[in-house]
Parts: C-alpha cells; structure tokens; sequence
C-alpha cells in the first residue's frame, strides 16, 4: 500500500487493522483485512518492481480477490481509485503466488480502445 510500517503500527493501534502473532512471534496482518483496507482507502502504490515496459498503462496495487477454478482464475486488483480486473489461467496464480493481500502490477497493452457515450450524435 506504500505506506511505512510505523504507519501500519498506528493502524493496529487505532483499530484499523487487527494484528496477530506469526509462529516466530512478530506481528502479522491477514492479507485479506488488508485488501479491505485498500479498496476503502484506494490509493496508489508506486511501482517498485524496477521493470521497463513498453505499456505505458500500468497500475501498481494490491491483490483483493482470486476467485479460481481447476484452468482459470478471476484476479482483482485494487489499484488506487481504480479496481483492475484479470482473467489469467489457475497455473499462473500459482506460479506467481497472487492471493488477497499480494502487492501485484497489472500491465495492460491494448491495440483497440472502445469510447462509448450516453447518446447523442456528433456534429
């Protein structure tokens, strides 16, 4: 979410989020708790992952849902102000270890935009 971990302690401390003990004893958060969080702050994360693209549209932000099958998976990012959807096989969600919590980037790369209005005719 890009915020520091002081601020995740401020978080705990206020009630925002609920902290429990991991099996060596630190402080955890449910990825899942943390993905609410998100979608009701909703702002960006920076991309941290170093890569160059060509895509130009990319959005930095944190794994909501996964809702998967025995071949295909449903991802849901929230990515800042704006909620990011990818269809994806079941394979890849595995391989790229995406669950409620992950920090992910969706990258998108379109040949074909389609712009809609509510009616009307140009002149």
């Amino acid at each position: 979410m890009g915020v520091s971990d002081d601020t995740v302690r401020r978080w705990v401390d206020s009630g925002v989020l609920t902290a429990t003990k991991d099996p060596s004893g630190r402080s955890a958060v449910d990825g899942a708790e943390l993905a609410d969080l998100a979608r009701r702050q909703a702002s960006t994360p920076r991309d941290s992952s170093g890569v160059a693209r060509s895509a130009r549209n990319s959005f930095a932000g944190l794994v909501t849902s996964v809702i998967e099958d025995r071949v295909m998976a449903q991802v849901e990012l929230q990515c800042g102000p704006y909620r990011v959807v990818s269809l994806m096989s079941s394979e890849a969600v595995r391989e790229l270890g995406l669950e409620p919590g992950s920090v992910a980037t969706a990258v998108v790369k379109a040949t074909t935009v389609i712009v809609e209005t509510s009616g009307g005719k140009a002149s």
